[in-house]
């Protein structure tokens, strides 16, 4: 499933954030990539220290918090974020993210945007699929979340710098479609809420929801 979510942080949290980034250490980001990433990766992350885990404790707690990002993806565990950024000239070509990061299995990935769109050219995180291409460029502060099992690249950026925060969730619910279910039955049991209030109708699909996510969960 792939899906957009808006104001996950402010436009006066990403322009703190780019301030702090921006008196940071960045080394070649493709010391974190797999072997074969390595060949098509070219852009640069923050240096791990202790500014940059205070910067990632924020930024996941702010994703965690975010109630879109939690039914959709039903996050069990986030791998550290990477803040990286692409200057002019810099890409990341096509790859799939490793199966395993930290421990954690990836079944869902996630890019926050922190750098106006307007600032930069180029840049847009392309999704490959069957049906084609899906290219994402969003305004600071938003979240773009997508299988992990999917080819995706970053186009080249031709001006100005894209920065973002990335990250992958392990779920609690490992099957993609199983989670877009989930997330179906809790929009409409939402919605059956705010039309009608608690009927019948409303217990009936609250129930399913509960049980299908019982069913799925690994714990």
């Amino acid at each position: 499933m792939l899906m957009t979510i808006a104001g996950v942080l402010s436009p006066a949290e990403c322009e703190e954030i780019r301030a702090m980034l921006g008196s940071m250490r960045f080394e070649d980001g493709r010391a974190t990539a797999g072997w074969s990433a390595k060949l098509v990766k070219d852009n640069d992350q923050a240096r791990e220290g202790a500014a940059l885990s205070l910067l990632r404790e924020r930024v996941a707690k702010a994703i965690m918090g975010n109630e879109v990002f939690s039914l959709a993806a039903r996050p069990k565990a986030l791998t550290p974020l990477i803040f990286a950024r692409y200057g002019a000239g810099k890409e990341y070509g096509s790859h799939v993210d490793n199966p395993l990061m930290h421990g954690i299995r990836t079944d869902v990935s996630f890019t926050l945007f922190l750098a106006d769109p307007d600032s930069y050219d180029g840049g847009e995180l392309v999704i490959e699929s069957a049906a084609g291409e899906e290219e994402v460029k969003l305004p600071a502060g938003h979240l773009v979340v997508y299988d992990s099992t999917s080819l995706h690249r970053v186009a080249p950026v031709t001006r100005g710098e894209r920065l973002v925060a990335v990250g992958w969730a392990q779920s609690y619910v490992r099957d993609s479609a199983k989670r877009e279910l989930l997330f179906d039955l809790e929009t409409a049991k939402r919605g059956l809420f705010a039309q009608s209030g608690k009927t019948p109708e409303f217990d009936l699909v609250a129930k399913a929801g509960a049980n299908l996510f019982r069913m799925w969960a690994e714990v």
